[in-house]
This record gives C-alpha cells, structure tokens and sequence, in this order.
C-alpha cells in the first residue's frame, strides 16, 4: 500500500515537472519572439520625454543626422502645440540623438517630387509645413531650449533660430549650406542672419561656411556655450526648475557655462580679417563681392589674403544663380518681419520647384545623391551669365514661376490670443546673446538711453555691459574684440580724460 503510494506520488511529480518544464520553455519562447518583435518594431523618428515641468522632443533618425522628413513635421506640431497649453509643462526643450540636432531637410525627397508635375504639390507643402513650424517655434508663450550639440543645419537651424535659448557645445557645427546644392538658406535665414553683427550673415548665407563649437555663441547665434559634457546635469536642472521663467532659466545656462581658456584659439572672423568681410560682402552684386576679393588676394596680412583666396575658391563652386538670389533674400529679409521673410523664401522654394533654375535638382542630384567632388553643372555657369531676369523669377509678383506659391497666415495655425509682438519677439530672441556690435556702438555714442551722454573709457563700458548682462559669460572678449576693431582712443591730454570714439568708416 505504502509502496503504490510512493510509486503513485512520484507519477504525479513527474508529470506535474513535465508540465512546469513545458510552461518555462512555452514562456521562454513567447518572452524571446517578444523581444524579437520589439528588437523589429521601428524607432520613433521623434521621441518625447515628460520630466517633472521638462517637455523635451529629441529628433531620433541619428543614420539621417535627423533630417526632417514629412513624417518627423507631423509628429512634431500637434505634441508642440500641446505642451505649450499644458499647465504642468513649465519649459520645453529640443534635442537631437547621435552626433546631430538636425542636419537640414529632407532635400532628396523634396526635389523627386519637384521633378513630377504630378507631385509637385508635395514638395510645396513640405515647404509651407516646415516654415509653419517654425514660427510657431519662434511663438512659443513657454520658455523654449534649445540645445544644438552636434550638426545643426539648414532646417535644423529653422526649427532653434528663435528660441530664447540657444545652446552651443564644442560639438556644434553651424551651417546653412542650401548654396552648395543649387539652393538658397530658407526656414527663415533672410531674417536671421541679416541680423548678425556687420556681413557675416551675408558670408555664411553665400559661402555656406561653418561655424563650429564656441564660434557659434561668441559670432551671437547661440546664446551660450556648455560643454557637452554637462548637457545631462542641464537637463536635470531644468526639470527641476518650478514655475522657471526666462531670467531663472538664465541664471541656471550661465552657472553651466563655460569660459574661454586662455589656451582656446580665437574665433574665425575678427580683427583684420572680419574688417575685410565686412568691406568685401557689404555689396549688393556678388559682381562686387568677388571684384574686392580679388584685390584682397594681393593684401600683405596673410590674414586677408588666404582668407580671400579660400573664399573665392568657395563662391566659384557655389551655384551663380543660387548666390544672386541669396544675396538678394538676405537684403530684403533684413527689413522683413520673420513672416515676410518666411513667405518670401516660399516664393524662392517655389520657384526652384517649378523650374526657375534647373540648379536645386543639379546640385542635390551631384552632391547629395552621387556624392560628386566635382563641381556641379551650374547653368548659367558663370554669375555673369545670370541675368536680372533670372533673379527676378524669384521674387517678381509678375513671375510665372511663383504664382502657386503657398502662403503662412499665422490666424490659420495660432489661435489669437497666440499672435505675438514680432518686434518684441525679436527682442527676446536677442536678450540673452552676447551684446551685438550694434549695442556695444550706441553705448559709445550715447544712441543708448540708457549709457547717459558721457563718454566711456574700456574700463566704463566693460563695467555698463558687466552690470547690463549680469556678468554673463564672454562679454568682455566680445568687448574688447569689437573695440579693437571700431574704435580710436581719444585722449585731452589733460592727464584726466580718455575715451574711445566709434569709428564710422565701414
């Protein structure tokens, strides 16, 4: 009796085990083909982080360097418009994976779709809806970071060149290299580069020249440097923040900031050479802009001249056409409103899409696609060749080849109570940069209400702009960049008095 017992409780075991045994691999299988599906399901190519008051979106197509695409424009204004109602979000930040924030538009897909009467439509649209987003990035009510470590590029540039906080890293390369593809810098460029100190905004808009790490905050598009290093402890920091408004947000990017070391090399474009940027791109013919590099060429300060045959070098691979009507956007642009300008550069988008310059799809094609090192087919080939009724295809109201343009009203994608002061915006854009050459001129000459009308020695004005900017990071080398340049010592002799005095000539 005792032995069945035995012999039937070991059955029971048996079986029960069996069955265990057969449950763990049942369990083992569907745990492995879920993660198998997981490891399958495609990446977001936008992903939105909450963090206590953070609202953070993170470009996420890093083999693409996150270049915008129709996909990432309809994720990305539905959550924004979100987050800048919600109470709970106090602060919303951009950025990107990998080694870019975002490397531009998806341009490749853009130009097949301009090439096709059929679906031209699209490309218009992927415009409109870029620009769009853009400016209601640039009319946020919540205080909006922007955080540019790594690539940031042409629509990379759109979707951060007005936030009120604009954060470079040693990583951060700044372009707008529409020129080198047979194109012209959009998502607002006309505008914002118009406005950087001197040409410099005409250079980078011709050239597409970079700039890189802490040129980008130090030239005044970022609005500060922080070393890559400490982007995670910004984060950290901004969520935490209670009810953050801009000065405490300030505050919080200045402790994180970084100075020069004594060891850093000085930025590109100051001194005698940003003297000759200035001379040589203040033109309004490209013509003219080459003609003065050409003599620059032959100048004893090797300073100038290297810089001047490298930058001839440059516009010669650029597109013609591509150059005239830069120079020309960048000129209008400047006495533009940011919603102006964005729809003058829609007329410029939809023109090349309609076939004013066979150059868009020239240059994509060979420098995009092919991946060619040599220059493109421009035609015309030369900027002699690129007649006034070329340029004029771009921007006549008469052009054949803009009148299906599309236009941004802000009442069809801002609600009222959302339409902004643009003059105000633009002030708030510039509140936290480095002071501009034009600030650092109306304290010298008195234009400033607030400098009174006495003159101001180095010591007063670094003290005016000390007090002014909160001690913020990198004035004073701004300062004394910009004095070294633009003004003269003027001293009575009288062993009591010395001034500076802005110098005029351009």
């Amino acid at each position: 009796m005792v032995t069945r017992d035995k012999s039937g409780l070991l059955s029971m075991l048996t079986a029960a085990t069996r069955l265990m045994s057969r449950r763990a691999v049942a369990a083992s299988r569907a745990s492995a083909i879920a993660r198998h599906m997981s490891s399958q399901a495609p990446e977001p190519v936008v992903r939105f982080e909450s963090t206590l008051g953070m609202r953070n979106y993170i470009l996420n197509r890093p083999k693409k360097l996150n270049a915008l695409n129709d996909e990432m424009l309809d994720i990305l204004r539905p959550k924004i418009e979100e987050w800048d109602q919600a109470e709970l979000a106090g602060v919303i930040v951009a950025s990107g994976e990998g080694r870019a924030f975002c490397a531009g538009g998806d341009v490749e897909s853009v130009v097949k779709n301009a090439q096709d009467a059929t679906t031209r439509s699209k490309a218009l649209d992927f415009f409109k809806r870029e620009f769009e987003l853009d400016l209601l990035l640039a009319s946020l009510r919540k205080p909006y970071v922007a955080i540019l470590d790594g690539i940031t590029m042409g629509g990379g540039v759109g979707l951060v060149a007005y936030a009120p906080f604009r954060v470079a890293t040693e990583k951060t390369i700044f372009s707008m290299p529409e020129t080198n593809i047979g194109y012209c810098p959009d998502v607002g460029a006309s505008h914002f580069l118009s406005r950087l100190d001197g040409e410099l905004g005409t250079y980078l808009a011709l050239t597409s020249d970079k700039l890189v790490g802490r040129a980008v905050f130090e030239h005044g598009f970022a609005t500060h440097y922080i070393p890559s290093r400490r982007i995670p402890l910004l984060h950290d920091r901004l969520a935490n923040l209670e009810n953050p408004d801009l000065v405490m947000i300030d505050r919080v990017l200045e402790e994180l900031s970084h100075e020069r070391e004594q060891e850093d090399a000085l930025p590109p474009f100051v001194d005698a050479q940003r003297v000759a940027l200035d001379m040589a791109f203040g033109h309004d013919r490209v013509e003219s802009i080459v003609a003065d590099l050409e003599l620059m060429k032959q100048d004893v300060d090797p300073a100038i001249s290297e810089w001047a045959a490298a930058t001839l070098e440059t516009l010669k691979q650029r597109s013609p056409t591509s150059l005239k009507v830069a120079l020309k956007a960048i000129r209008l642009g400047k006495k533009q409103t940011l919603t102006e300008a964005l729809n003058m550069e829609l007329k410029i988008a939809t023109a090349f899409c309609n076939g004013a310059s066979p150059d868009f799809v020239t240059g994509v094609t060979s420098v995009l696609v092919a991946k060619s090192k040599t220059r493109p087919e421009w035609r015309p080939e030369r900027l002699e060749d690129v007649s006034d009724e070329i340029v004029d295809r771009f921007f006549s109201p008469h052009s054949t080849y803009i009148v299906n343009a599309p236009i941004i009203r802000e009442h069809e994608f801002l609600a009222p109570e959302d339409h902004v002061d643009r003059t105000a915006s633009e002030r708030k854009q510039m509140r936290f940069t480095l002071p501009s050459e034009d600030d650092i001129r109306d304290v010298i000459t008195g234009a400033d209400p607030d400098a009174g009308d006495m003159g101001y020695s180095l010591d007063d004005l670094l003290e005016y702009f000390h007090d002014k900017r909160a001690g913020k990071i990198g004035v004073a080398e701004k300062i004394l960049e910009v004095v070294r340049r633009r003004t003269t010592v003027v001293d009575n002799a009288d062993g009591n008095f010395v001034w500076l005095r802005w110098d005029n000539s351009e």
